[in-house]
């Protein structure tokens, strides 16, 4: 793939060659769609943002699925991701995706290599939002996943997705 970014027929096809189920491809499908609403959002605001770069790291951000559905998937789909050749802004979304973001502690706990695992730029920031919004392959508010995180214990993965949420919407304006 000679580090291109792979387009929304590239990245389903890949999924599907790395056995995703249906569940897992619909579920990228619609973090894609709401990835890229609210990035066009974002560009209309003025903002720079890689529209390309959203929508084929939303598109394979689970792509580690196809190896396992624990928290774990986001290192296996970089593995994948590190194997095919994809982008490393790619790469970097995959890793990144997950809770709203790993902190280092949160990593060291998991036994994950010592890295960064904190959305850093918009477009990691769009896709792992995006993701959090999305409950299998519909749109469910944030309000929703944050009683979800609480509910399970999770309490400073639902501070993360609250901040995102703030951040994300102070930058649209909404």
């Amino acid at each position: 793939m000679n580090r291109q970014l792979p387009s929304r027929e590239q990245s389903l096809k890949l999924l599907i060659e790395h056995n995703c189920s249906n569940y897992v491809i619909n579920h990228c499908i619609a973090v894609t769609n709401l990835a890229l609403d609210i990035a066009e959002k974002l560009q209309f605001k003025g903002l720079k943002i890689d529209l390309q770069l959203v929508e084929a790291g939303a598109m394979l951000h689970d792509l580690g699925r196809s190896e396992t559905h624990t928290v774990n998937h986001s290192l296996a789909g970089v593995q994948i991701a590190q194997k095919i050749g994809l982008p490393v802004s790619v790469i970097n979304i995959i890793k990144r995706h997950v809770g709203a973001g790993i902190t280092s502690e949160e990593a060291e706990l998991l036994g994950w290599p010592k890295d960064n695992y904190i959305p850093q730029t918009l477009e990691e920031k769009v896709v792992c939002y995006a993701d959090k919004l999305i409950n299998h392959d519909r749109v469910e508010s944030v309000e929703v996943e944050i009683a979800k995180l609480q509910k399970q214990g999770m309490f400073e993965a639902a501070k993360r997705v609250t901040k995102l949420h703030e951040e994300i919407i102070g930058l649209i304006g909404e």
